[in-house]
């Protein structure tokens, strides 16, 4: 005759070292360490060992019946405790023994989105930024826009470093150690001066000696100037605001000498502070008649203009 195992503590196979409680029926999830269980007494006669966990490694929990009870319960004890080591490694991790300070707990996921790419930076509207057009130059300091003649360009960098445009080909300076631009063109904000009138009288020299006597950084390029002439000196409307000129025609000691112009008026944006427009042409080019600064003058706009997308552009011809 053969009788049902007793409920009980027995050796784990699945735990080396544990004895797990057998309730009689099935294996359930309480353990302990078996060097501190007193020696059992030998199972009364007609009685065998738990059968369930001992032929197999599938687990402790496997019992004679209900092993799908067990086992659920089993899994419920080891998620609690994953949790538990799982809170305790962040608190550990998160201690900082020099200040005291506690580091924020760092989560993870189990996918990481795609990168991408960064959206092109764009004006408000939607509008690419307006230097983007070849065919003009912005100066968003003073708000204005001056048209790019054809054969001309706007240099990425320059040396005085202001909004900047020349005429495409160099040649070497008459006076040597660099190369020149027959014509070029620059904006600058107005240091002083109460109107258009004395301001451009008090750039001009300014803008003859940095065009044809010395450059920034002090060379010769043209062998200075020698003698210059007042042309012109009048009042001129600039971006719908009265502005003033000055041209000059200048000799230099090498080379053809040129023309340089001086042209103030106020800003159109912010408190109107005066922009001053630096023009300085080579003489004998066919390609820079005088007749040319006047019409980049009449192509200059306010920043933003729609009628004129802020200046004529390429259609300035030479």
């Amino acid at each position: 005759m053969s009788y049902a195992t007793p409920p009980g503590w027995y050796p784990d196979t699945g735990a080396p070292g544990l004895e797990r409680w057998w309730d009689g029926t099935a294996w359930t999830a309480h353990t302990r360490p078996l060097a501190a269980a007193p020696q059992a007494p030998p199972p009364p006669a007609g009685f065998g060992p738990p059968s369930a966990p001992l032929p197999h490694r599938r687990g402790p929990h496997d019992g004679p019946t209900g092993g799908n009870r067990t086992r659920i319960l089993a899994v419920t004890l080891s998620g609690a405790l994953v949790l538990g080591a799982a809170v305790t490694g962040v608190i550990l991790l998160g201690r900082d023994d020099d200040d005291g300070t506690t580091a924020a707990p760092t989560t993870t996921t189990s996918a990481q989105a795609p990168a991408t790419s960064p959206a092109p930076a764009a004006t408000s509207g939607g509008a690419p930024a307006p230097d983007a057009d070849p065919a003009v130059l912005v100066d968003q300091l003073n708000g204005i826009t001056l048209p790019v003649p054809e054969g001309w360009e706007r240099p990425e960098t320059n040396s005085a470093r202001v909004p900047t445009i020349r005429t495409e080909q160099s040649y070497d300076c008459p006076g040597g150690s660099s190369f020149c631009y027959h014509g070029t063109i620059s904006t600058h904000t107005a240091a002083g001066g109460d109107t258009p009138e004395e301001i451009a009288e008090a750039d001009i020299a300014t803008a003859a000696d940095l065009a044809y006597e010395e450059d920034g950084i002090g060379r010769r390029l043209h062998g200075g100037i020698r003698t210059h002439k007042v042309l012109e000196a009048r009042e001129t409307a600039v971006a719908g605001r009265t502005g003033y000129l000055v041209r000059w025609q200048v000799t230099t000691g090498r080379g053809p000498g040129g023309y340089v112009q001086s042209l103030a008026f106020p800003s159109s944006v912010g408190s109107g502070a005066p922009v001053i427009v630096r023009f300085a042409f080579d003489a004998g080019v066919p390609d820079l008649p005088l007749s040319l600064m006047d019409t980049i003058t009449r192509g200059i706009r306010p920043v933003g203009d729609s009628a004129t997308s802020g200046g004529v552009g390429a259609s300035v011809g030479p």
